[in-house]
């Protein structure tokens, strides 16, 4: 197995570096995709850097971003309010 003490996993999307491991670590997470966002094979690539040099790039396995852990609470004590051209709908 090869040392991985001073090297560090690069993610790409396409021919951009969207992330970056610590140094020593064999994990990278890929975040801001919004929740049940379907990833495919090979839309990201993976790569170890030791800063200077990269291995060669790998495809990222395909992919579902889970789902919200905490549903919104649903709306209750909903009012409507008349207005000229329709009405005001208030909810807690």
């Amino acid at each position: 197995m090869a040392d991985r003490t001073k090297q560090h996993l690069v993610i790409y999307k396409g021919a951009t570096k969207a992330f970056e491991g610590e140094v020593g670590e064999k994990t990278v997470a890929i975040t801001g995709l919004d929740a049940g966002t379907i990833v495919a094979e090979g839309d990201y690539q993976i790569a170890w850097s030791d800063g200077t040099n990269e291995s060669e790039k790998v495809d990222v396995p395909a992919f579902t971003v889970n789902a919200s852990a905490v549903d919104p609470e649903v709306a209750t004590n909903v009012t409507t309010t008349p207005t000229a051209d329709g009405a005001n709908v208030t909810a807690e």
